[in-house]
């Protein structure tokens, strides 16, 4: 189904308008939503964050001016590695019942051994292969902070001269949070 489309007719959705006053706040609340995701631990995926996350942008996509722009911005994926770990284990467990209850013992003890060693794998990878971490949520924060930098720039708000300054303010502190936190991220 294309975007912009309800499921049931096809027919074309109405977007939700996009004000100055919304594209106002929308930039204070990525600068504060960037401060906030700095006080976190980059390489870690917070499922709560990532449902956030998509909710937000599924919010922005819905809107006339943002929604177009960001289409292509793909929801975070809120699996931690505990997740997928639990679920290996569960899955293992019920096979090693299921073969011993079978009498084949040396079956459900090579798979009770390498279960084990599975699960170890599942934590020796980095969690950015199972989920979306900090450091990824930041990045699309960033294409949004980006997108609404560009718009600011093109004029297509409309701003008086004190809101525009402010709301490039909170645009740009935004971007610079965003910037370190992602180089930082690098280093390490």
């Amino acid at each position: 189904m294309a975007p912009g489309r309800t499921p049931a007719t096809g027919a074309p959705s109405a977007l939700l308008p996009f004000t100055r006053k919304e594209f106002y706040d929308l930039a204070a609340d990525c600068r504060a939503y960037a401060t906030e995701l700095a006080g976190r631990d980059q390489r870690r995926v917070y499922v709560a964050e990532c449902r956030r996350m998509n909710a937000w942008l599924q919010r922005l996509k819905r809107t006339e001016r943002l929604g177009p722009r960001l289409a292509t911005l793909q929801p975070a994926r809120p699996i931690a590695r505990w997740q997928v770990a639990t679920l290996t284990g569960v899955i293992w467990i019920m096979l090693y019942l299921y073969a011993s209850t079978r009498g084949a013992q040396v079956t459900a003890t090579v798979l009770l051994n390498s279960s084990v060693l599975i699960l170890l794998t599942f934590y020796m990878l980095p969690e950015r292969v199972f989920g979306t971490t900090i450091e990824g949520l930041e990045g699309k924060l960033l294409r949004v902070v980006e997108t609404l930098e560009a718009m600011l720039a093109a004029g297509e708000m409309g701003f008086s001269q004190a809101a525009y300054f402010q709301a490039r303010d909170n645009l740009a502190a935004a971007h610079a949070e965003l910037r370190q936190q992602i180089d930082l991220a690098h280093r390490d």
